[in-house]
């Protein structure tokens, strides 16, 4: 009897129907969909996008070479070198970072002991020549520069969960 009842749904297409009973009972819902460039979706505070050295109130930058955002980075994205200045502190004289290396696990900006990289909220950017990808310390620090506003905000918002 069994097979008799599966010859007969498969016959007259059950299965089918009962799909476009579904397509159908979603057709007249509102729609979920974002015209992108216009609409944008909204994100969190804690979004990880593009990264940005900060510098101080003063001027001054913030990173003192401490090297722990390139021991703790998995993808190995960072290269950092640094030289000691005649105050007797140290600064970095090359920190780059390979964004298509970069998987944006936010560890780098977790491990700074002095906030100095972070990661906007940034993420419509691109590269149009080779080597684009790497992105030096001053790029890094005017993109720091750009997004410090967006960048405070987020970072005061999220301060009750660090």
């Amino acid at each position: 009897m069994d097979r008799v009842s599966r010859y007969f749904k498969s016959l007259m297409l059950m299965e089918l129907v009962s799909g476009l009973g579904v397509t159908l009972k979603y057709f007249f819902k509102p729609k979920f969909t974002l015209r992108y460039p216009e609409e944008k979706t909204p994100k969190s505070s804690r979004f990880r996008g593009l990264h940005a050295l900060r510098r101080y109130p003063n001027g001054e930058e913030r990173c003192i070479a401490c090297k722990l955002c390139e021991a703790v980075c998995p993808a190995l994205a960072i290269t950092i070198e640094s030289t000691q200045r005649e105050d007797g502190t140290r600064r970095t004289t090359r920190y780059e970072i390979d964004l298509f290396k970069c998987i944006y696990c936010g560890f780098c900006e977790e491990s700074c002991p002095v906030d100095a990289i972070v990661e906007t909220d940034f993420l419509e950017y691109h590269f149009e020549n080779r080597g684009e990808n790497i992105v030096t310390k001053e790029q890094l620090l005017a993109i720091g520069d750009r997004y410090e506003q967006s960048v405070a905000s987020n970072r005061q918002k999220d301060a009750a969960y660090r």
